[in-house]
């Protein structure tokens, strides 16, 4: 997958979601959206699917270098990160590359910044 950054972990699904918090917040990351995917469609759709979380992350410095910068920018935040069960019990855990994200912005002046975004996730993707 090029648009992001992916790891699977053999822990409790609640494990991760713990641990990836804590590892976001130790990046500079707030978690500011949390949607349960399966909770949701079960209430919309009255259909199972595993356990699938997505947290809206934002690195709120960056957020405002980028928004001074360019407002529409906003369309493309926050930082997605996901984690879904799998069938063997493992936990896949990703995050997008913000750098793959904001090059759809055509602003080259945004590159270094989109590339620290990603390290940042990076890093907490690898610390859990």
């Amino acid at each position: 997958m090029d648009y992001g950054y992916q790891r699977i972990i053999n822990k409790s699904f609640d494990e991760v979601d713990a641990d990836i918090r804590n590892a976001l917040q130790d990046q500079g990351f707030g978690v500011l959206t949390e949607i349960v995917v399966d909770e949701t469609f079960k209430k919309k759709l009255n259909v199972d699917f595993r356990r699938y979380k997505i947290l809206g992350a934002c690195h709120p410095t960056t957020a405002f270098k980028a928004l001074s910068t360019e407002l529409e920018i906003g369309l493309l935040l926050p930082c997605n990160v996901t984690i879904w069960e799998n069938e063997d019990g493992t936990v896949t855990l990703s995050a997008i590359n913000a750098a793959k994200m904001l090059s759809v912005s055509g602003r080259d002046d945004l590159d270094e910044l989109a590339g620290q975004v990603t390290d940042w996730l990076k890093a907490a993707v690898d610390a859990v």
